[in-house]
């Protein structure tokens, strides 16, 4: 990725920075309390994340029916799981899944901002939100990924979709090879969330 983007090296601590000074004035002009963020945080850290969307991957790679549904109606599928309330909230307004396949690859991305399924991706990489990652990867999908060290042969078609408020895409990676005869639970370990944007593949340890 270090062809993709160029940050100042000290970003984590510039945007920490920033983050607790505006949290500082937030508390202050009592918009917030000193324990919303740490409230928020915990929400998309135990119940909206990635490890919802290994869950829907995992029961897709092991019941195609499921994953027909998954396809056709992506909240009505989720919704038949036990998943934590609030799956169809909190960025998750109308999710929509697409499937990888031996002749097709998907990419997801959004040109606007940063539009992105949270209860399944859990929150934004910088690079998702990044504007030279979002218009490089519209025009050159294909370089982009090599640069991610994902080389798609000229044979794959690569298709781009643009997330949106209106719909929120993510990817049902191809179930990787050596993992026949695994359970549900030990599938769901090698999903990870670069695999479900489809900067990766899924990949058995």
């Amino acid at each position: 990725m270090t062809e993709l983007f160029h940050y100042r090296q000290d970003r984590e601590a510039y945007s920490a920075a920033r983050v607790k000074a505006l949290q500082a004035l937030l508390i202050k002009k009592g918009v917030i309390t000193d324990k919303t963020v740490d409230t928020v945080l915990d929400f998309f850290e135990t119940k909206m994340g990635p490890f919802n969307g290994a869950k829907i991957v995992a029961r897709a790679w092991v019941d195609p029916a499921f994953k027909e549904r998954l396809l056709a109606d992506t909240p009505a599928a989720i919704a038949e799981l036990d998943l934590p309330e609030g799956m169809a909230g909190a960025e998750g307004e109308h999710m929509r899944a697409v499937a990888n396949a031996s002749d097709v690859h998907n990419l997801i991305i959004c040109t606007l901002c940063s539009c992105y399924p949270w209860p399944v991706l859990g929150l934004p990489p910088y690079w998702y939100k990044d504007p030279t990652f979002r218009s490089r990867a519209a025009r050159e999908p294909r370089a982009v990924l090599k640069e991610f060290g994902l080389p798609i042969p000229d044979g794959i078609e690569i298709k781009v979709w643009d997330s949106s408020a209106q719909i929120r895409w993510f990817v049902i990676p191809e179930r990787p090879a050596g993992s026949e005869g695994m359970s549900e639970a030990e599938l769901e370990a090698f999903v990870t969330p670069e695999a479900m944007m489809g900067v990766a593949v899924a990949k058995a340890a």
